[in-house]
């Protein structure tokens, strides 16, 4: 695990402020460099920011300047925090309120079994539903699930019927009036499903303070997110919570908004573009770097979505900022869970997805067929859930080796979501995600 960037060095980092007041007044001095780990730097070296030609500097790829970052000050955060349940608990009573697609963006086909479980859903609680794209793994049955700004607990209420009655879903919020939806339909729920017993609760409480509302350490299988870490001040304490409450062998699996560049001053102070999910979006680099920083494995990119904002003013001020919608997986692997590459084979036992799993832009598992994964893969399959739904041995892929590519040379894989959403979009044939396409002009 890297070791966490110094305090100082965030602070003297104005432009990762994402306070809707504007940067924060303590460290803003020279900056200082933050150590970075080798995949870190890999993902920072690959790119400039983006509409200005400036190299990124040594500390770029830290965002949020909160209780990690000693850059914002309890009064800022407070004053984040309020905003936010402002909006989300006052100004929005339905998703037509919105004035971007940010928040109802879909990003993946839903399944028969998804929709199935969508239509059992009290209609109050999906009126009051604001996240992006759809945040359902795979490989659920009694799991135990924790959703991060839960909401009117849309998300919550689909999850209960997945897991089954001997999981359980725990949903967190900080903006009272959502939580209150979410509690009063619990009964509902219960009854519409056939469960003697509640598997649901929901609680008041903060994404970055998760051990205030009582969850303890090592209590979770999967950790959620639609939507919401984009409108905390502490992006790495989010990311350090769920590490924390999560399994050994654990995923968090989210859904989130991020930038192509840094956002300006004027952006960041800008307080319908926060309650939007724009204004303290992270430039997507940023959480490979937090990511490997608090202890996951690097991030598998599952999908991407295009976001498109349709009001002028709004437009106005975003200028030649891209946003995009992207779901990302990220596991608790612990150390010395797998050596190096290996094989796998699907033995197609997950409900709903018997034929192909499609795990995330680079993989996609067939049942019955032999696949290469890298060692990054290989420790994942062997030390979470899906390790019972295949057959995994060492050898037979080289260390940079990923799936077959229909020409010769190695396949890159694929970590920008705007790279992503290039090549789901291009004309000619799709390469979905999990697909085995190679560099544009490989298949």
């Amino acid at each position: 695990m890297m070791a966490a960037c110094s305090p100082r060095a965030w602070g003297q980092q104005p432009w990762l402020c994402p306070c809707p007041a504007g940067p924060c007044a303590e460290g803003l001095g020279r900056r200082e460099r933050c150590r970075g780990g080798s995949r870190a730097r890999a993902v920072r070296d690959a790119g400039t920011a983006q509409g200005t030609g400036e190299e990124r500097g040594p500390g770029w790829a830290e965002s949020g300047c909160g209780a990690a970052g000693g850059g914002m000050t309890t009064t800022c955060r407070e004053q984040t925090h309020q905003e936010v349940q402002d909006y989300y608990g006052k100004e929005l009573q339905k998703t037509e309120d919105l004035k971007t697609n940010v928040c109802v963006t879909s990003a993946r086909p839903l399944s028969k079994v998804v929709r199935d479980a969508l239509e059992h859903i009290h209609e109050e609680v999906v009126a009051r539903y604001y996240g992006c794209g759809l945040v359902i793994p795979e490989c659920l049955s009694s799991c135990r699930i924790l959703d991060l700004g839960c909401g009117s607990g849309r998300d919550c209420y689909l999850l209960s019927q997945l897991v089954g009655e001997q999981g359980h879903i725990t949903g967190i919020d900080m903006t009272e009036g959502q939580i209150e939806v979410a509690k009063k339909h619990i009964a509902y729920h219960m009854d519409k499903f056939g469960y003697r017993k509640p598997n649901v609760e929901f609680v008041h409480g903060y994404m970055e303070k998760l051990g205030d509302a009582g969850l303890a350490d090592e209590s979770y299988d999967i950790v959620i997110s639609n939507c919401v870490i984009n409108l905390a001040p502490d992006k790495r304490a989010v990311l350090q919570e769920a590490f924390r409450v999560l399994k050994p062998g654990g995923e968090m699996y989210f859904s989130d908004v991020y930038t192509n560049q840094r956002l300006s001053e004027t952006i960041r102070k800008h307080r319908v573009l926060w309650g939007e999910c724009l204004a303290g979006a992270l430039d997507w680099r940023d959480l490979y770097s937090i990511a490997e920083e608090v202890g996951f494995s690097p991030p598998c990119l599952v999908t991407a979505s295009p976001i498109t904002i349709s009001n002028k003013e709004l437009e106005g001020i975003i200028g030649d900022c891209r946003f995009v919608s992207a779901t990302f997986r990220l596991f608790k692997v612990l150390g010395g869970s797998w050596a190096g590459p290996g094989q796998v084979i699907y033995n197609g036992g997950i409900v709903g997805h018997e034929r192909e799993l499609v795990f995330d832009a680079n993989f996609t598992f067939k049942e019955g067929e032999v696949v290469d994964v890298d060692a990054e893969m290989a420790a994942i399959l062997q030390s979470s859930r899906f390790a019972d739904e295949f057959l995994i041995r060492a050898g037979g892929a080289n260390a940079a080796a990923l799936q077959g590519c229909c020409c010769k040379g190695v396949k890159e894989k694929i970590r920008d979501p705007f790279q992503l959403l290039e090549r789901l979009t291009a004309p000619g044939p799709a390469c979905c995600p999990g697909s085995t396409c190679g560099p544009p002009g490989c298949c």
